[in-house]
């Protein structure tokens, strides 16, 4: 199992406006546009890794070997293959009252109500029968509870990435042939000892398992947009400054490829100013991204700690004993 941190992600408009806002004369003239910005955001972005993704985990339900995947989807960190268990149901703290008895009910309070003669005589009265053929309705309230059963899912091992060849007629024989595997070393296997039992692969944005059905905790890169429908990059000062300095690089870059008033020098200088500031702050983004946090220092002292011990023998002098971590 890794560990990871996560980032507190934020829209890319208060971006794009400080770019346009510090080159308003380009812009209010039309020499340059915002058309492009999605574009070089991405590009930003790409540059910088799957650091800048949001991570994500989604429970895939495989069903004949595929599962569709996300929207959003960017790329696999982990594949978890799980189990369901049942652990008994609760009962809910919501209840339903009425006067009609059905299943998981309780009477509350019987009522006794106005009396009806019981015998056929339609003329009865009370000083004919004494009062012994009356008798009387009984409207109860009743409570209504419902059992909620209860699952957990566990997950069982790693899932690892593999090729896993498949016709596009669904004729899947994962289980009965093993040539599909690429084990038996056939000259219709296509890569040997590539799909195994545990394998996964991502085709025609489908998630594919050598498994028929299962439930798999897919741990993924997203890629989420505001309601505007602008990429969400990370709130990061220094992943942000790396934006704003490429993307005044690329106006420039776009200005010096038109017709303006100004020289080919003046422009020249200042694109090659803005895409300096832009190498220099793309570092600094990437040292940022690759700083440890103190959690992650922590496991490393201890992993450092510990890796001479499985070297040692057991013995009541050594306190800590074996640990292969």
């Amino acid at each position: 199992m890794s560990y990871y941190s996560k980032y507190n992600f934020v829209s890319a408009e208060p971006t794009y406006a400080i770019v346009k806002e510090e080159l308003k004369s380009y812009f209010d003239t039309g020499a340059a546009d915002d058309l492009l910005f999605p574009t070089y955001l991405n590009k930003c972005l790409d540059k910088l890794g799957k650091a800048t993704h949001a991570i994500v985990p989604v429970l895939l339900f495989i069903e004949d070997f595929t599962c569709r995947l996300p929207d959003n989807f960017h790329a696999v960190r982990e594949a978890w293959l799980c189990t369901q268990s049942g652990q008994g149901s609760y009962t809910s703290p919501e209840a339903f009252y009425s006067q009609t008895e059905s299943l998981n009910t309780i009477q509350l309070n019987p009522i006794l109500t106005n009396e009806v003669p019981t015998c056929d005589n339609p003329i009865c009265t009370d000083d004919q029968c004494g009062g012994e053929c009356l008798s009387s309705v009984i409207q109860a309230v009743y409570k209504t509870t419902k059992e909620i059963p209860r699952s957990a899912i566990t997950r069982k091992f790693l899932l690892k990435p593999g090729n896993i060849s498949f016709e596009k007629d669904c004729t899947y024989f994962y289980n009965e042939s093993g040539d599909m595997y690429g084990n038996l070393g056939s000259a219709g296997a296509e890569t040997p000892a590539s799909g195994d039992f545990d394998s996964f692969d991502l085709r025609d944005n489908k998630f594919v398992t050598t498994f028929r059905t299962g439930i798999v905790e897919l741990v993924m890169y997203a890629s989420d947009f505001d309601c505007l429908g602008s990429q969400m990059i990370p709130d990061n000062y220094r992943i942000k400054e790396f934006i704003e300095h490429f993307l005044k690089y690329k106006v420039f870059e776009t200005i010096a490829n038109q017709t303006n008033d100004e020289t080919f020098n003046q422009v020249q200088q200042k694109m090659q100013y803005y895409k300096q500031l832009a190498d220099e702050a793309y570092i600094m983004a990437e040292m940022e991204i690759k700083k440890q946090d103190a959690f992650t220092k922590q496991r490393r002292i201890k992993k450092l700690l510990n890796r001479f011990n499985k070297y040692e023998l057991p013995s009541s002098g050594n306190r800590r004993g074996r640990n292969n971590y």
